[in-house]
């Protein structure tokens, strides 16, 4: 048994964990390329990494990625919910990496849990939601000063970064892994629209064919939910505030409306906006009785739950697993999944590993990146670099054993060349 230094829920519970972790691993096959890389080059020989992830079996195999290239790792959850115990458990017990993570922590001990990870004075950090960042700017600042560079993984928190960088308060280079192509195109759109109904039936066994399904946000996690739910059989209602993707969304073939229509109308309700209070009071009043709202966005703010209890007659907790219902009236209640959290993660198992492969391939490589160029670095949010970009592409389409064209001589010199016309 490992001697790490942790706060999991229980250690009894490695060998499940485990077993998940490397069943994992058999579909992140780009991941393992570069840990095996990892494991004879070690790039990140001696730097000290602390990363707030959601614990699950694919960030597992990350972890195992980073210290194969030599890295100190500690982890701790970036969601009170979203953690999976036995893979908390295995990364101690199996793979010796401190892990400050248990599922349905409080927000102290969540907060508790971030400081844990900023006590081993990290050098990189990996975020996603940007908590580890904003606590080493708002409360650790002397440790944010050993900081060379941060990664974020998740439309939220690149929000958040960008807009410190805009007030000049951002303290160290960001690198937005969230709006690397490999990421957005494939974790935001296929794996949150696939893992977020995933989350929606294990918490409700709800058919949703011929429901009325309502998706507040068409950026890519919202595309991919709409895309899945009318895959689903669903009839799906789109709300945005952008004109440009709700008009995306139009000749997408989906119907679009502001939400104070499409409250009246919905059954179940998904927001993924990564904004406050996108669902309120007066939409609540509005909705069908047996109405079922969720979350998929970063944090519990999308949806307003304390007007939502201020509503209510009664609350009545897990009615289902992750389901709370809110009486309204004798007739009316509304359903809560998840507590308004990320009812992919929460309610189920989160993205599918195929799709993590990329993700996680691209934050390996970032912080390869990072160690070579952080003196170079201006305090900005930098791009994934085009290289990382087209390695990660290359090495998935090997794995899934898929060809493509390479350009001819000829083809090179034209696209060079401004000579050629009509």
């Amino acid at each position: 048994m490992a001697k790490t230094r942790c706060d999991v829920t229980n250690l009894k519970l490695a060998p499940e964990g485990r077993k998940k972790i490397l069943w994992a691993d058999r579909d992140m096959p780009v991941l393992a390329l570069i840990r095996e890389r990892f494991e004879r080059q070690k790039p990140l020989r001696g730097v000290r990494m602390g990363c707030c992830m959601h614990v699950t079996s694919e960030t597992a195999n990350l972890m195992r990625t980073l210290k194969a290239g030599g890295a100190q790792v500690a982890l701790c959850a970036s969601n009170p919910l979203s953690t999976q115990d036995p893979t908390a458990a295995s990364l101690v017990a199996d793979f010796d990496v401190p892990v400050f993570a248990r599922r349905g922590e409080s927000v102290k001990v969540f907060y508790d849990h971030l400081h844990a990870v900023i006590d081993g004075r990290p050098q990189i950090t990996m975020d996603d939601g940007a908590d580890l960042v904003n606590t080493l700017h708002q409360k650790r600042q002397t440790e944010a000063a050993n900081i060379l560079a941060s990664m974020e993984e998740t439309t939220t928190g690149v929000i958040r970064l960008r807009a410190m960088a805009a007030e000049g308060i951002l303290r160290f280079p960001v690198v937005a892994v969230n709006d690397a192509d490999t990421k957005h195109l494939f974790d935001n759109r296929y794996g949150t629209g696939q893992s977020t109904l995933d989350g929606v039936v294990r918490a409700t066994d709800v058919l949703l064919a011929g429901k009325r399904v309502v998706v507040a946000g068409y950026g890519w996690c919202g595309r991919g939910v709409a895309m899945r739910a009318r895959g689903a059989g669903a009839i799906v209602t789109v709300t945005e505030i952008d004109p440009l993707k709700a008009l995306e969304a139009v000749m997408d073939g989906f119907e679009v409306r502001p939400m104070s229509e499409a409250a009246a109308i919905g059954e179940v309700f998904i927001t993924v906006t990564g904004n406050k209070h996108v669902i309120r009071a007066e939409h609540f009043r509005k909705m069908r009785p047996g109405a079922m709202v969720c979350n998929s966005g970063h944090f519990d703010v999308e949806i307003d739950i304390p007007a939502l209890a201020a509503l209510a007659q009664k609350v009545v907790k897990d009615v289902r697993p992750m389901v709370t219902e809110y009486v309204i009236s004798p007739r009316k209640s509304i359903f809560l999944l998840a507590d308004g959290r990320l009812v992919n993660l929460a309610a189920a198992t989160g993205h599918p590993a195929s799709v993590m492969d990329m993700s996680f391939a691209t934050q390996a490589l970032a912080a390869e990146w990072i160690v070579k160029h952080a003196q170079k670095l201006e305090v900005a949010v930098h791009d994934v670099p085009r290289e990382i970009e087209d390695q990660v592409a290359k090495l998935k389409l090997q794995a899934m054993g898929v060809k493509i064209d390479r350009l001819t001589p000829e083809q090179v010199k034209y696209l060079a060349s401004s000579g050629e016309g009509t």
